[in-house]
């Protein structure tokens, strides 16, 4: 993690550690990982819901494991677990991510 991936610099609060939005965008990434490869032709995912637990500071230069996996799916909906963890394997952070399987161009229509 860098200086751009701080609280301070992303707008929410004053110290130099983890900001909660990055890493909630992290575990969104993980989600697009995970779920990507098996998209059909002509489709994406987008977040629906996100359920986020941030219980520990993690200080620039600390390395960060973010990791998610599959715990429900039902036609188009996906539900992730995601897990943080530093590289000493304490747990920043928990929680679950929805997606939702759409066809970008109808998607798109309606915006």
């Amino acid at each position: 993690m860098t200086s751009a991936d701080t609280a301070e610099a992303v707008g929410s609060g004053s110290l130099p550690v983890l900001g909660t939005p990055r890493l909630l965008a992290w575990c969104e990434a993980a989600t697009c990982a995970a779920i990507d490869p098996t998209l059909p032709e002509g489709a994406t995912s987008v977040g629906t819901r996100i359920e986020l637990e941030h219980v520990a500071a993690s200080a620039v230069g600390q390395e960060v494991e973010v990791t998610a996996s599959a715990s429900y799916v039902d036609g188009r909906l996906h539900r992730f677990t995601v897990g943080a963890r530093n590289v000493g394997g304490k747990v920043i952070g928990t929680g679950e991510v929805t997606r939702v399987v759409v066809d970008v161009e109808r998607f798109m229509s309606r915006v």
